[in-house]
């Protein structure tokens, strides 16, 4: 119920929308009511099933009270004029003409009521869909270490789907069909007590049938949605990394793999539907069982003259009592479907209610710039209980360059992604010009920070929209101007449509030396004053090397600038050089200092001068 009624806070302000909904679904139901309640005036009056005592106190009408006794006796009274004007036939073509327009009436309100259970659904998911978003955006990079993509993407898309297509959609049910059912029941109890008391005290027998079903639905259905991320995952994985599939003869590895996993999300929703198509025929034989019950003890005490109820009352009772069924089996069905929807939510509420470990301060200081220097006081950092950073420390003064070098898995890329607080350390701190990073708020320290990686991310969008990505009102001649830094004009300007070109799926129509020179020319559009350079040129061949060099070269003048370097050649100028192993600097210097000792610097350039 708490995750029910957390799904339903997405709809706030209720008052937006419940007024007018109860008042449809209320006048629905009425108006769905009086088309059965006609049936007995209808029996009584025109098969003379009434006394001539009782039809006489029908030919005054009654004086006004807020009533139901008041209602019916001026429906009688008004029944009994037109009998006297217009005969039975005509009586009969009044009574079909108010059956009629009830039933319009029923299913206008129906409609309307239709209508705002819509406007609630189209809300709620909007706003389910935009939490879970913004909350994937706001996690720390970790995060997405330890998730799958497709799992993700599953709970973004398929849960949040079954949610709209369960929970959401039982509100129908969860209001108006118990609504139904009371008001249903007070008409029944008020044309015979004894009778109703005896379907109430059955009724509950198939109610307790019914929620034995469905409390084994909710597993199912975690399982059901957990596979569900897991081929999502295997889709995404197959699809970005086909060039190797093929290239290995890994078809039929991959195949089976997603067979497996699809055989098992089969046999898991058929186990479901299993379950839950058993509630509607037990709901419904439980029902007309219940009917037989009713039509066999009220039938004997109507013919042995025990009842309250005439022939005609027990006939209408009858076919007022069948019309609770329906509500009654929508419930049922309702309820085993909300237990997938209540599976999913609860998925879609372990991102929601995941903490990041990177937040802004709730007071955070101001920051105009940066004027001095960002400096690594005693930082250790560890994914878990694994080391990954011990003890760094150097400080990069404003204007200078420092290189990061050293063997893969030494730390290095963990080191810089703490400068943009993509990591927080576990110990020590990092400060900007004196103050800690963890005092500011992220988004202004990373206003000042440009990227650029090794693998170039881009999304599937124009060239334009790729490099003034995340900077609005960027006019065309700033890209333009950016793009010659990045040496990226002259390739952008022999595409079919220049600027507007789209560059397919993560720049897929691109080069590898094309798409990193784009990524410079983001960063570049940004002018940011700290650059941060995570080995930007180790996946390029010789020519495109070059290219982006040079551009790099343009973009790192005057700037303060971070690089984790792959081949050395590429910061012999940096003012200096820190050397990176196990987590550890165990040499830092320029490059000349640096040649002179014995050491992995020395040994790394040698190795890459053969």
């Amino acid at each position: 119920m708490k995750t029910y009624l957390r799904i339903l806070s997405y709809a706030r302000p209720f008052g937006r929308f419940a007024p007018i909904y109860v008042i449809y679904a209320f006048l629905a139901i009425v108006f769905g009511l009086l088309n059965f309640t006609l049936l007995k005036p209808l029996f009584d009056v025109i098969f003379e099933q009434v006394d001539p005592a009782t039809l006489e106190t029908y030919r005054e009408a009654p004086e006004f009270s807020f009533s139901i006794d008041y209602f019916t006796g001026l429906f009688n009274h008004q029944f009994l004029v037109v009998q006297d004007t217009h005969g039975k036939m005509g009586t009969l073509v009044f009574v079909c003409i108010i059956i009629v327009v009830s039933v319009f009436l029923s299913n206008l309100f129906t409609y309307l009521s239709g209508v705002v259970l819509a406007k609630i659904r189209a809300v709620v998911i909007k706003r389910m869909r935009m939490d879970i978003f913004e909350k994937v955006s706001q996690l720390h990079i970790g995060y997405f270490s330890n998730e799958r993509k497709g799992d993700l993407m599953s709970k973004m898309t398929n849960d949040v789907q079954e949610v709209e297509n369960t929970i959401v959609q039982s509100l129908r049910v969860i209001f108006r069909e118990p609504a139904t059912i009371i008001l249903y029941f007070a008409v029944l109890f008020f044309m015979s007590v004894k009778l109703t008391f005896f379907t109430i005290l059955i009724i509950p027998i198939s109610g307790a049938i019914i929620g034995g079903i469905t409390k084994r639905l909710k597993k199912r259905a975690v399982q059901s949605q957990e596979s569900l991320g897991r081929i999502v995952n295997i889709l995404e994985e197959s699809l970005g990394g086909m060039r190797v599939i093929k290239a290995f003869n890994a078809e039929r590895f991959v195949s089976g793999k997603f067979d497996s996993e699809t055989d098992y999300y089969s046999h898991v929703n058929v186990s479901m539907a299993r379950k839950n198509e058993l509630a509607s025929p037990i709901s419904q034989f439980l029902g007309v069982s219940v009917v037989a019950g009713i039509l066999v003890y009220g039938g004997s005490l109507v013919l042995s003259g025990q009842s309250d109820l005439s022939a005609s009352d027990f006939i209408t009772y009858i076919i007022i009592f069948t019309q609770v069924l329906n509500p009654a089996k929508e419930i049922s069905r309702a309820v085993s479907s909300i237990q997938r929807g209540i599976a999913s939510a609860e998925r879609i509420f372990q991102v929601i209610d995941t903490p990041s470990q990177v937040q802004s301060p709730e007071h955070h200081a101001p920051l105009p710039g940066f004027s001095q220097e960002i400096k690594f006081n005693q930082v250790s950092f560890g994914y878990g209980d694994q080391p990954v950073l011990q003890d760094i420390e150097f400080t990069l003064k404003k204007g200078k360059t420092i290189a990061l070098v050293g063997p893969s898995g030494g730390g290095k890329s963990t080191l810089a992604d703490l400068v943009p607080r993509f990591y927080d350390p576990s110990s020590g701190k990092i400060t900007l010009d004196g103050t800690d990073l963890r005092d500011f708020k992220t988004a202004d320290l990373r206003s000042l920070m440009g990227i650029v990686t090794q693998e170039s991310i881009l999304f599937n969008d124009t060239v334009f929209n790729n490099i003034a990505f995340g900077i609005s009102g960027a006019t065309e001649e700033q890209v333009i101007e950016a793009a010659k830094i990045a040496n990226a004009h002259v390739f952008i300007s022999q595409l079919e449509n220049g600027y507007q070109t789209n560059i397919g799926d993560r720049g897929s129509k691109l080069s590898g030396g094309q798409r990193q020179r784009l990524s410079i020319a983001r960063a570049v559009l940004k002018n940011p004053p700290i650059l941060i350079l995570d080995e930007a040129t180790s996946a390029l061949d010789s020519e495109s090397e070059l290219l982006v060099q040079e551009a790099l070269t343009k973009l790192m003048a005057n700037r303060t600038t971070l690089v984790i370097a792959h081949r050395l050649s590429t910061i012999q100028h940096a003012d200096e050089i820190l050397v990176i192993e196990k987590g550890r600097i165990i040499q830092r210097g320029n490059h000349q200092d640096l040649m002179q000792m014995e050491g992995l610097y020395q040994k790394l350039s040698s190795i890459q001068a053969v």
